[in-house]
């Protein structure tokens, strides 16, 4: 007899009953001895289960109750008294808490009442107050998932020893940007152990059905059957529908240990070089993205597979503090499965059919192509380079000779676009700009402080001395608007005097080029009013 859980028990005890409730006395010896040696009951309780009409098991005897209302209205008072501190604390304060209550007066047990309260478990004295906390909004700790966790064996990046093609290391790429409120999309980052492979997908939201979904896509693209599923301890991941998932597949499900992150060092890695490379930092959010992403990672894994080789870890040696690393030759993810002697004559042959068939820069171009899309959609502006889709190989290629003049060239890694934040509060001058712009553009060189004062006079009482320095810089950005303005008019004329080759200008050798701060607004002494 092997062990049996509870409910296998009350689904047999259930098709049983049926056939020995309808059966002639020796059939039902017969049947009562089968039952008995699959459930191990003993013979007298499995006859009273299986003569139950209703099909429904005798229920446990009610217990005689301990505590009734007194020693719960007491109890609750008690822990209102104590700043509504957890049973066990409860528990060990409850004796001087009593005495306290009492000698002051705020409380009169009966003695029965205190006997009980003293001899209650910390354990029952939560239970008692579930009711109570619930109804203050607090919430249950729900612990099924830690035994779903405890069923996952661990797996640390030392576990491995040359797998077979087909056991991966799994994670999840928030494109959250600088903020993770809200809903945003995720990739899904497969990455091979022996070769590499790296396949990536988005999610569109965080949900375990999903992924299960995902992940069967995925299976149809992988060059090899998946053996495998090592993922981090994200709930996303541990949880019935993806265990299940896998024990129907035949897949190995594992996890690695919490806040260990080198025990998944294969996929983090390409987290970095693939994901993040590829799309950047930028938030993406909604079904237009998922489809920029999803077309981004149609390219980029043929890349990656075919094109991008990679340096793997053979051992490591620890002399002292110092580690020695070595390390294999570099290949591609390709170039690994290929030579791989595990890996079917049938596979190889299509991979390189596959490679044989494949362009490099076109599909460059095309990653290129999506990510200046990707980018544009995150900063919400047009694409600066609308043609980009349309552009000949060759152009593409001859911009390629030249792009480390530009310095990056991957669109997704451009500085992100932040809108300028504009005024918050009313401006205070709005009603006596106009006559401020009068005033400055007469007397460029008059002062905050001066016009301030001269404000005041002809506003009385409405502009107090607070507002000098939102004053001073108002003219100042209306002094740097009237340089730029003369620095292009001084520019002009230079240009139209002298010959085209000569970019000094008219005057000075071309300082004006250089420093446009030798531009006075302010007028000579002898021209300024009441100048000596």
């Amino acid at each position: 007899m092997g062990w049996l859980s509870m409910a296998t028990r009350k689904e047999l005890t259930a098709a049983a009953g049926v056939r020995y409730r309808r059966s002639d006395r020796a059939k039902k010896a017969r049947i009562l001895d089968e039952f008995v040696d699959i459930t191990g009951f003993h013979r007298k309780h499995a006859m009273r289960l299986l003569r139950n009409q209703e099909g429904v098991h005798p229920g446990r005897r009610a217990r005689r109750r301990i505590y009734n209302e007194a020693e719960h209205t007491a109890l609750v008072l008690l822990w209102e008294a104590s700043d509504r501190i957890c049973g066990k604390r409860l528990k060990a304060l409850m004796p001087a808490l009593i005495e306290a209550m009492e000698r002051y007066g705020h409380l009169d047990l009966a003695p029965e009442i205190r006997t009980k309260l003293l001899a209650m478990s910390a354990a029952t004295i939560d239970r008692a107050l579930v009711r109570v906390r619930e109804k203050l909004g607090r919430k249950r700790r729900r612990h099924a998932g830690h035994s779903l966790r405890r069923s996952i064996p661990i797996r640390t990046s030392a576990d491995w020893n040359d797998p077979a093609p087909g056991f991966v290391e799994a994670d999840l790429v928030a494109h959250s940007g600088p903020s993770a409120r809200g809903s945003f999309i995720q990739t899904l980052v497969l990455t091979d152990i022996a070769t590499g492979w790296t396949e990536c997908a988005p999610l569109i939201v965080r949900e375990q059905t999903l992924v299960s979904t995902v992940l069967t896509e995925l299976r149809k693209q992988l060059p090899f059957a998946l053996l495998g599923f090592d993922t981090d301890n994200d709930t996303v991941f541990m949880n019935e529908t993806l265990k299940a998932y896998c024990e129907a597949a035949n897949i190995v499900f594992t996890r690695c240990r919490p806040y260990r992150k080198n025990d998944q060092a294969f996929v983090e890695q390409k987290n970095g070089a693939v994901v993040r490379r590829m799309v950047g930092y930028r938030r993406f959010e909604g079904l237009e993205a998922a489809k920029l992403l999803a077309e981004l990672y149609r390219s980029a894994r043929l890349f990656v597979n075919f094109f991008q080789p990679s340096f793997k870890l053979l051992a490591k040696q620890r002399d002292g503090a110092r580690v020695r690393k070595t390390y294999s030759a570099p290949a591609t993810p390709h170039q690994r499965l290929s030579a791989d002697a595990r890996t079917p004559d049938a596979v190889r042959h299509h991979l390189q059919e596959i490679y044989t068939a494949l362009d490099p820069v076109t599909l460059l171009r095309d990653i290129r192509d999506v990510q200046e899309r990707l980018a544009a959609l995150a900063d919400i502006q047009p694409s600066a380079h609308p043609a980009a889709a349309s552009q000949s190989i060759d152009r593409f290629l001859a911009s390629l000779r030249t792009a480390w003049k530009d310095g990056a060239t991957r669109p997704t890694d451009r500085p992100i676009v932040k809108a300028k934040r504009g005024r918050r509060r009313p401006d205070p001058l709005i009603r006596a700009t106009s006559d401020l712009r009068k005033w400055f553009e007469a007397e460029p060189w008059r002062t905050g402080s001066e016009l301030l004062s001269r404000l005041q006079v002809e506003y009385p009482g409405d502009y107090p001395n607070k507002l000098l320095r939102t004053l001073q810089r108002r003219l100042k950005s209306w002094r740097k608007r009237m340089r730029c303005c003369l620095l292009q008019k001084k520019c002009r004329q230079g240009m139209r005097s002298q010959h085209p080759n000569d970019v000094r200008g008219a005057s000075g050798g071309g300082r004006a080029l250089r420093n446009p701060g030798h531009l006075r607004t302010r007028p000579p002494p002898q021209l300024r009013p009441g100048a000596k």
